[in-house]
């Protein structure tokens, strides 16, 4: 119950003073003295309704508002590249890093043809050198900790035992020089095989038997490729045409459907990896940054380097959220942290 005090003077009522012959009116008696205090009263709570309903329509808003990436800097030093290793550690070959548990793995330190452990204050050594004549450009692992390089030199896709000893997985003279490798929960590599001198490639699936399937002839300079999270989409791109193509894949290693994903009007591009989430993680040789996309297609950002010449890039750190990449130019790793593990994490 409302009380309005004797000789209360309302506001937007005028001079006029209600009297009455106790200390206290009760509401009811106001109510009924007045047309213009309903009025007000109707008019108070009418802005009260719609004042609220804005405030729970807006909160419902914001909790449906789903972003494909997470925008918002939680870590102050979020996307922010800084060196792992000291510079020119590496030959300007260094290429396709990749992390076994919490090990980093990088090709070609100090001279071509090493991979080294680096740890996670960027110290370096040699782990394995691989025969005479074979220069590695990217390291896959699969879960029994067998290594898998792309030689480029030798025409190869090596297989380095946990025992460190090397053996030629698979080899033809119809390879041009495996350039950048993924490797499919199923068993299976797929590996981008670039003619540099022709501006020319192709892609081929590698079994753990050794045998070999050419999967896509007559592309342009494929590079960079890598699966989707749920391994239904292979993304492969082509450098000097700066393209990046989409296929679907099959649990065979069998691609079909291919179609553009994005393309790009100048710089290079190389090596890809997807995150968690399905982004995809994409070095711009020569210009200096690695360009994250949706699933859709849409770039979301730009991280920039500290080096021009990015040539590789993959996940891992505590809890997979940290992005290494190699620097050709700078010939050493940098790295940033991301808002979304790897694939794999």
């Amino acid at each position: 119950m409302v009380f309005v005090k004797k000789n209360l003077i309302l506001p937007h009522l005028g001079a006029e003073t209600l009297q009455c012959g106790n200390t206290w009116c009760a509401e009811y008696k106001i109510w009924r003295s007045s047309g213009q205090i309903r009025r007000v009263m109707k008019r108070i709570f009418y802005f009260a309704g719609v004042a609220w309903m804005t405030m729970i329509l807006g909160s419902c808003s914001t909790i449906n508002q789903i972003p494909l990436i997470n925008n918002g800097k939680t870590d102050p030093n979020l996307f922010v590249a800084k060196d792992l290793t000291q510079p020119n550690l590496f030959t300007n070959n260094i290429e396709g890093p990749a992390v076994f548990h919490d090990s980093l793995f990088v090709v070609n330190y100090q001279t071509d043809g090493t991979i080294a452990y680096v740890d996670s204050l960027g110290n370096c050594q040699v782990y394995v050198t691989l025969p005479k004549g074979s220069t590695g450009n990217c390291i896959r692992f699969d879960p029994a900790g067998n290594m898998y390089v792309a030689d480029f030199s030798g025409h190869n896709v090596l297989k380095v035992s946990r025992n460190k000893e090397v053996n030629v997985l698979a080899h033809t003279r119809e390879f041009n020089q495996p350039n950048d490798l993924v490797r499919s929960k199923y068993g299976f590599i797929l590996a981008s095989d670039p003619d540099w001198k022709d501006s020319t490639g192709q892609v081929w699936r590698v079994e753990p038997d050794g045998k070999y399937y050419l999967l896509a002839p007559n592309m342009g300079t494929t590079n960079g490729i890598c699966l989707s999270p749920d391994e239904k989409t292979l993304y492969v791109n082509e450098s000097d045409q700066r393209r990046v193509w989409a296929f679907d894949i099959d649990t065979m290693g069998n691609i079909s459907n291919k179609r553009l994903f994005t393309s790009f009007k100048d710089y290079g591009l190389d090596g890809m990896h997807c995150d968690k989430h399905g982004n995809l993680y994409i070095c711009r040789y020569g210009k200096g940054v690695v360009a994250i996309f949706t699933s859709m297609g849409d770039m979301v950002r730009e991280v920039p380097l500290q080096g021009k010449n990015c040539s590789n890039l993959t996940f891992g750190g505590r809890d997979g959220k940290t992005v290494f990449v190699t620097l050709q130019d700078r010939k050493g790793v940098e790295q940033f942290r991301t808002d979304n593990p790897g694939v794999g994490w």
